[in-house]
């Protein structure tokens, strides 16, 4: 099969290409390189062995994806395109919904009009929102607080009513909880642009000295250690997750699966992992709550089991060991 990955040389996007690429499928990657490096390409053919195909584009450029999935014969999609960030979505609104809703609406009309209609989504834990219960499963009633989480619940509604007026599509709408670590190979990982946004990358960047210290945002939560929970999920068995959805498009529908190891780690859980993996001293300073935040957020993933017969396999160790290997064979990331 050729799959189309949108996105493709991001963090995620990246290692799911290698994951399809190991499994005998030939990938064609179609990235902006906005948020993303094109060394990834080069990366991803060491690890496999075999160069993916790149088309240098963007989704919102309807034209171009239908020439993209024509020409390369394409019969699937996995969308990774999109911006990410919570605190950036709300300072620029309309450039969220510009990439991630208008540019999903473009992908999916050429998808229609070439009939390519299997689509694996990339979306998010954050459409859920402030927890009425927990573990969140798919059921939890869907209340977004920023406006990235919007954003992707807006796709969601989307592919379920292309579903709904056509029946002959089958969509995997993946939820993701808290993608960390890196390609055991150290040649891929979480490199992104400017300030991270998430806890993994800004700990290894102290450990190595790159950062001085780590800003923890609250310690008055009601959790074990007061700092905040989340379920934390490494980035290879959330590629495989990847696969096994791709496998159930085989069939029309239009399913909702989270994907998280259903078990939460604290900040400071982290940061003690991540100091026993790197063996070194890793400095913090305590700040106050962010508005938005959320104390304890972690997945009920029985559906990812009873569906797809996933479920994530790897520790906080293995997470850690896998993002410092990548951050101590780049210290300053891809450049």
């Amino acid at each position: 099969m050729n799959i189309l990955v949108t996105g493709g040389a991001g963090y995620i996007g990246s290692h799911c290409c290698v994951a399809l690429m190991k499994a005998g499928y030939r990938v064609v990657i179609l990235d902006n390189f906005g948020n993303s490096h094109p060394e990834v390409l080069r990366r991803i053919e060491k690890i496999t062995g075999r160069a993916p195909i790149n088309e240098s584009g963007d989704i919102r450029d309807r034209s171009f994806v239908e020439y993209v999935l024509e020409h390369h014969k394409c019969d699937a999609v996995m969308h990774f395109a999109g911006l990410k960030s919570v605190a950036e979505s709300e300072k620029k609104p309309d450039l969220y919904y510009d990439c991630n809703v208008v540019g999903s609406l473009r992908l999916l009309q050429a998808m229609k009009s070439t009939g390519v209609k299997k689509l694996v989504f990339s979306s998010t834990a954050t459409v859920y929102g402030v927890p009425k219960y927990l573990p969140y499963d798919e059921k939890h009633p869907l209340n977004p607080v920023s406006v990235y989480g919007r954003t992707k619940l807006t796709v969601e509604n989307m592919l379920r009513d292309f579903y709904a007026s056509d029946p002959t599509w089958a969509f995997s709408i993946l939820r993701y909880f808290n993608p960390v670590g890196a390609d055991e190979s150290g040649l891929i990982g979480e490199d992104p642009k400017g300030t991270p946004n998430n806890l993994m990358p800004i700990i290894a960047q102290a450990a190595s000295g790159r950062r001085d210290k780590v800003m923890i945002w609250g310690n008055d939560y009601d959790t074990e250690d007061g700092t905040g929970v989340r379920d934390y999920i490494h980035v290879s068995d959330l590629a495989e997750g990847h696969l096994r959805a791709l496998k159930t498009l085989e069939h029309p529908g239009c399913d909702v699966i989270n994907l998280g190891r259903g078990r939460g780690y604290s900040v400071m859980d982290v940061i003690k992992a991540f100091e026993h993996i790197s063996n070194r001293k890793i400095k913090y300073e305590v700040g106050p709550r962010r508005p938005g935040d959320i104390g304890e957020f972690f997945a009920n993933p029985s559906t990812a089991f009873e569906k797809l017969h996933w479920r994530a396999e790897k520790d906080l160790e293995k997470m850690c060991t896998d993002m410092w290997n990548f951050q101590v064979k780049n210290p300053d990331g891809y450049k």
